[in-house]
Order: C-alpha cells, then sequence, then structure tokens
C-alpha cells in the first residue's frame, strides 16, 4: 500500500516496524534523544537516521566546546533551566565516562562604559538562575586574566569546556540504538493507524511507531515532509572562528558583554580541551544550510531562505548589526579590532584561520530570531525547532523532554 507520498506503508504488527523511535539527525540532541529514550523505556526500539557519514558533523562538532552557565538566558525559560541543570549533569557524566573536560570558569567583561548596566543586569539574572556570580574591578580582572583590559567584569565560576563530539559518540554507544549512517531523508508518510514510514535518498524505506524530528540545520523541511507546518524557517548563519597563535595570552574564557536584542554572544575566547585558545564566532548569513564559506552557494536553499517574509523583516530591522559581522568577515583587521576590546595584545598575526560553524536560527513569519529552544509536536511526530547554544550544554535534560513527549506517543 502507497502512502499520500508515495512511501509504501505496511500493515499494523510489530513487524511492520524497523524501530519503535525513529530519530532523525545525529547530533548531540538526536543522540541524546536516542540515550533518553533507552534509559526511560529500556527495551523501546530506537533507530536513528544521519545523512552523514558519521555523527555530529554540523553544529555539535564546530562549536567551541563551552558548558554554558546559562547567565544569559531569561530565568524560568527553557535555556534557562536546561542549562543550568546541563551543566551539572554534563560535569558528572564526562565524569562518570572518563570524558575530558574541565570547569574553568569565565569572564563576561565591559569594555565600554555603556556596557555597564547590561552587565549588572546581568549579575542579577545569574543570581536569578541560581549562578554563582562575583562581580569584579579592573585589578581584579587582571587577577584571573593578566592579559585582559576592561572597566568592570563578572566571574562566572560554573562555566567549563569539554569535547562534545565525544560525548555525541558515548550518547550513541550508550543508547544501544541502531543508527543508520548515509541515511539522507527524502520522504515521509505519516498514517495514523500505521506509523511513520520514511524514504532515504538511497531508497531505502524505515518504518517506526513515531518519529523525533531532530535535523538541526534542515529540521523546518524534515517538518514539512510529515505534513505539519512549522511556523518558522531555519536562517542559517555561519560563525567564523580563529585560533590564537600565542595562546598563552589567553588562561581560560573571556567575553564580551552580549547585545541583549540577539541571540548571539558576540567575538569571545575560548581556551579549549586541548589548550588551543578559539577566538570567534562571529554571525553571518550563510549561503547554504550547510554554508562554511562564502564560496559554498546553494541557489535553492537561499531562494528558499529569501521567499521566507520573516527574512526580510529580521533584514530590516538588524541591517546595522548584520553589516558589522559581514565586514568582520571579510577583514581580518576588522575581527582582530574586536577581539583587541578585550585583549589588546592580539595581534592579526596572531589569528590563524580555522574551521567555521553554521548556526541553525529559527526565524518566525514576523522576523523574530526565535531565542528559546521550541519544540513542537505532530500526530505521531515531535519536532525540535529551534536548539541552537546551549543546546550541547543541556543535551542531557533536553533528551529526557524529548523522550517524555516521544513515549507519550508510543
Amino acid at each position: 500500500m502507497l502512502g499520500v507520498s508515495g512511501v509504501e506503508v505496511r500493515p499494523v504488527g510489530a513487524a511492520a516496524y524497523d524501530g519503535d523511535v525513529l530519530v532523525v539527525g545525529g547530533g548531540i540532541v538526536g543522540l541524546s534523544t536516542a540515550y533518553a529514550v533507552s534509559r526511560a523505556a529500556p527495551g523501546t526500539r530506537v533507530v536513528v537516521l544521519e545523512k552523514e557519514e558519521g555523527p555530529a558533523l554540523h553544529q555539535t562538532g564546530r562549536n567551541s566546546g563551552v558548558i554554558h552557565s546559562g547567565i544569559y538566558y531569561r530565568p524560568g525559560s527553557l535555556k534557562a533551566r536546561f542549562a543550568v541543570r546541563g551543566a551539572a549533569e554534563m560535569v558528572k557524566f564526562c565524569a562518570e565516562y572518563g570524558i575530558a573536560h574541565e570547569v574553568t570558569g569565565k569572564l563576561i567583561v565591559a569594555t565600554e562604559r555603556e556596557e555597564l548596566p547590561r552587565l549588572h543586569a546581568l549579575v542579577q539574572r545569574g543570581r536569578e538562575n541560581g549562578i554563582p556570580v562575583r562581580e569584579l574591578g579592573p585589578a581584579q580582572i587582571q587577577e584571573y586574566e593578566p592579559e585582559v583590559r576592561g572597566l568592570a567584569a563578572i566571574h562566572v565560576g560554573s562555566t567549563g569546556i569539554v569535547d562534545y563530539r565525544a560525548v555525541a559518540e558515548l550518547f550513541a554507544e550508550a543508547s544501544g540504538a541502531e543508527i543508520r549512517y548515509g541515511a539522507d531523508v527524502v520522504q515521509v508518510d505519516r498514517r495514523a493507524d500505521r506509523g511513520v514510514a520514511v524514504r532515504t535518498r538511497a531508497g531505502d524505506v524505515v518504518r517506526g511507531r513515531v518519529l523525533v524530528n531532530c535535523a538541526g540545520l534542515r529540521c523546518d523541511e524534515v517538518a514539512r515532509l510529515t505534513g505539519d507546518d512549522p511556523e518558522m524557517r531555519i536562517v542559517p548563519f555561519r560563525g567564523e572562528y580563529f585560533e590564537l597563535g600565542r595562546p598563552d595570552l589567553v588562561r581560560g574564557l573571556v567575553y564580551p558583554v552580549p547585545d541583549p536584542a540577539f541571540p548571539f554572544l558576540g567575538v569571545h575566547l575560548t581556551r579549549g580541551i586541548d589548550g588551543g585558545v578559539h577566538v570567534g564566532p562571529n554571525a553571518v548569513p550563510a549561503l547554504a544550510r550547510e554554508g562554511y564559506g562564502w564560496g559554498t552557494v546553494r541557489p535553492r536553499e537561499v531562494g528558499g531562505t529569501l521567499a521566507w517574509p520573516g527574512s526580510w523583516r529580521m533584514a530590516r530591522r538588524h541591517w546595522r548589526y548584520g553589516a558589522g559581522e559581514v565586514h568582520r568577515s571579510l577583514s581580518k583587521s576588522a575581527f582582530t579590532k574586536a577581539v583587541r576590546r578585550l585583549v589588546p595584545g592580539v595581534t592579526a598575526e596572531d589569528m590563524v584561520p580555522v574551521a567555521a560553524g553554521v548556526r541553525a536560527q529559527a526565524v518566525l513569519r514576523d522576523g523574530t530570531l526565535v531565542d528559546d529552544f521550541l519544540i513542537r509536536e505532530g500526530a505521531r511526530a515531535v519536532h525540535v525547532l529551534n536548539a541552537p547554544s546551549p543546546a550541547a550544554t543541556a543535551s542531557l535534560p533536553i533528551g529526557r523532554e524529548i523522550a517524555r513527549r516521544v513515549l507519550a506517543l508510543l
């Protein structure tokens, strides 16, 4: 029997299903969901469909590796609750399984007087979220970071660093899920009485009782394949990084005071678990969902972004900010200038380009940049439609939340 999308759907019966739960996307959120389902309901068969040839190759494996404290997020929001809880759980998880990590703390530094009210607001937000925060003056800043200059700062003690790709790989192993790599989902047929069937680009058909959409940069596309309207679109933003040629200039993690109007934290310096110091990212529109450089252009994907009314409304609202980000992308000296606000000793020669990442930013029809995690349900489907940073930090509680919703649908 063929469904409306042309995918064959077999009659109900245990043998009809390849798995109870089909997870689309093998990043850290998809794999943490598989892990959480296996912990909450042992014996539940989970199949993860990942279009790449390995796990965590996009957002999960292309970031600063920071265990975020949750200080930036609105009290009571999913981000705040999951980040605070997730940071503690991530440290415990890594310690239990022997994954290299470190609780380093970080500085958020005000370099201009107009930033001071925003810095004080972060102190209050941190305390409301139950996060250890210490206020610092100029001399105290240099006790933590001798090369950093600022008018004031706050030290956030619960921030840390980890290799999230290693965490994702452990989720995959510990979940016991069947993980199919090279499985790019191109069709979905969903029947209320017969479960869900998906067809991959290779022509394979995989059947399950419930589908979980953790497709990250392509989550809106997968939602539409199921017949659900996500009421948003992913607009990809590329984050470009440099590595500091003189890593001794920074001891730990140093951030500017963010602009609360944007879900981006600004160019910062983060010492990774390998001892290197990453500088970045900026945030520029990417010309493809996986556009890791200006030379990667996919006209169909650009057209999809331009066809979404929210893209134009967002651009009209934030064009000045965007122009500055593009300028820093095209000018190494401008990027360096942004870094020198925090660490005056950095020179352009210290900045070595490294791999970029792309953020899957959900944008609503009215141009609003979705700030919180966004999880929606359809018939026999759960869609994760916005899970940018701190999703990796919060992957354990996010996985449990998705698993709770999924198991209620079985």
